[in-house]
């Protein structure tokens, strides 16, 4: 049976951290985006993130975005210092056209860092990428 269920490979989405400037606090902040680098929308996106170590465990956050359009990016979430010593997953949920597709990218503990910034696709940045 579970043969005749086709599980669709994700491709052309991806999760990136970057640091960014905080205007109002003068700080340099770390922040999770969703990059949709393909041809088609993306609708009822669902996040949910969590970090977790063999002793700590931060609560999940759920995040929804009712239609990221092709070749496009929105933020998911700011990421305090602390749960960049965490395993990061970010599981993400979403529709392109009628069929549903999943997938989770991992963040390994401390890999959110300055010498790990590489180019992104579409954001004209560098940040921490996960394909």
């Amino acid at each position: 049976m579970k043969k005749d269920i086709n599980i669709p490979e994700v491709k052309d989405v991806h999760i990136a951290v970057v640091q960014e400037e905080h205007l109002e606090y003068k700080t340099q902040d770390w922040n999770a985006y969703i990059i949709n680098n393909s041809d088609a929308d993306l609708e009822m996106v669902l996040i949910v993130s969590q970090g977790k170590s063999e002793s700590k465990m931060t609560p999940p956050m759920r995040h929804t975005i009712a239609k990221l359009p092709a070749r496009s990016y929105a933020k998911v979430e700011y990421l305090q210092e602390k749960v960049l010593e965490l395993n990061n997953s970010f599981k993400v949920t979403f529709f392109k056209g009628n069929q549903m597709f999943d997938k989770t990218y991992l963040f390994r503990k401390n890999t959110i860092n300055e010498q790990a910034l590489q180019e992104l696709p579409l954001m004209q940045l560098k940040g921490v990428l996960v394909k």
